[in-house]
């Protein structure tokens, strides 16, 4: 993994802590340079191993441009909690965090159908034995490309603490306000008629409690 000199002690070295805030996360920020200027987009990834799965259309020129080895990087983080100590400047955040550097390659159409079935079952596990196949036409319309998760090209960082102690008397409130993000009820779209069932996996989905949220101390 790569070293970090900010805040080191809230590094973590196993590669489990990565794939733990990879799994725990759905959207990331890729990230990568085009004709010498930046460019950033959010995109919903999946990790698939030691690799992370990453689409969008064929039409994107920047994903073309990563898709042929251009080098980027992906960026998660989760706000797990609000921490509040007595004085703003040590008020911080509770977070999770991880970027992916590398170089992404395209996947065949063969294996954008299972790659995009995995993306779409770390989503909502067990969607894609519901539904149809990917038509060929959906393929070839759709840029489907895999970051390698590579010793060396990977930080995370975890902050999960209370507020540091008090310098002075301690008299004002401190703590941890928890953030967490929640699943739910499904809402059908406007044409299902009323008596459509709800997929097995939509209500696990629904049923799961919550998506993301901070973990006990």
């Amino acid at each position: 993994m790569d070293k970090i000199n900010r805040h080191p002690e809230r590094s973590m070295l196993e590669r489990s802590r990565l794939d733990e805030v990879l799994d725990a996360a759905a959207v990331g920020t890729l990230a990568t340079v085009v004709d010498g200027m930046p460019w950033a987009v959010p995109m919903l990834y999946a990790r698939d191993g030691d690799r992370i799965i990453l689409h969008g259309s064929t039409g994107a020129g920047a994903l073309r441009q990563v898709a042929a080895g251009a080098p980027a990087a992906l960026c998660v983080a989760m706000l797990d909690g609000i921490v509040v100590a007595d004085n703003l400047f040590n008020s911080s955040a509770n977070y999770r965090s991880a970027v992916v550097r590398g170089h992404l390659t395209a996947l065949t159409r063969d294996e954008s159908a299972d790659a995009l079935n995995a993306l779409s079952d770390a989503l909502i596990p067990g969607r894609s034995a519901e539904v149809r196949g990917h038509t060929k036409k959906e393929l070839a319309a759709t840029l489907t490309i895999a970051l390698p998760i590579t010793a060396g090209g990977w930080t995370v960082k975890v902050r999960n603490a209370p507020p540091s102690a008090p310098s002075g008397d301690g008299g004002a409130w401190a703590g941890v306000v928890p953030l967490r993000t929640v699943a739910g009820t499904p809402i059908p779209a406007p044409w299902v008629d009323g008596d459509t069932p709800v997929p097995a996996s939509v209500l696990r989905l629904a049923h799961s409690g919550y998506v993301t949220a901070i973990a006990p101390a």
